[in-house]
């Protein structure tokens, strides 16, 4: 068993983050289970929703579908694939882009329905748009909104539309 403790969506250990004061401390207790997942596709009609967290800086980059053969392939290449709803067909991220997403730590919730993909994105934006985040538009509470960061690239030059 190993302990791990978590300051604002960043890994720190026990000697850099306990006792400083100010910081937000979980502790973690992690066990390894010999047995294989089995997620649930079943209840989303075959497909279940796909969090994407940057590893380093905890930011949310995107949610995506996965279904099981998606799923497989990301095992297997440890890089994000989804299934495209609108191509129905699957899709490696990054495979026009080049801003893939390599695995560093895929977790499944409570009801093996979701999983979060913990990633490092390369080429830093995650977005079709261009911006790191597929969230940059922030909606205030009139409903107005405001766009978050800048575009990282141009998709007119990347996707050549």
């Amino acid at each position: 068993m190993s302990f791990v403790f978590q300051t604002f969506g960043r890994f720190a250990s026990l000697r850099e983050k306990c006792f400083l004061p100010g910081h937000f401390r979980v502790a973690k207790m992690e066990r390894k289970l010999n047995d294989k997942i089995e997620l649930s596709f079943s209840k989303g009609n075959g497909l279940l929703p796909a969090i994407v967290q940057e590893h380093l800086s905890g930011d949310v980059l995107m949610l995506a579908y996965i279904n099981q053969a998606s799923w497989e392939k990301t095992l297997e290449t440890g890089e994000a694939h989804y299934w495209s709803r609108s191509r129905q067909e699957i899709w490696h991220k990054g495979g026009t882009s080049g801003h893939v997403q390599i695995i560093k730590a895929i977790y499944a919730d409570c009801d093996n329905d979701t999983v979060l993909f913990v990633v490092e994105q390369v080429g830093g934006a995650a977005c079709h748009t261009g911006h790191r985040s597929c969230f940059h538009n922030k909606v205030d509470r009139d409903g107005g909104v405001t766009v978050v960061g800048e575009k990282i690239f141009d998709p007119e030059k990347v996707y050549k539309r």
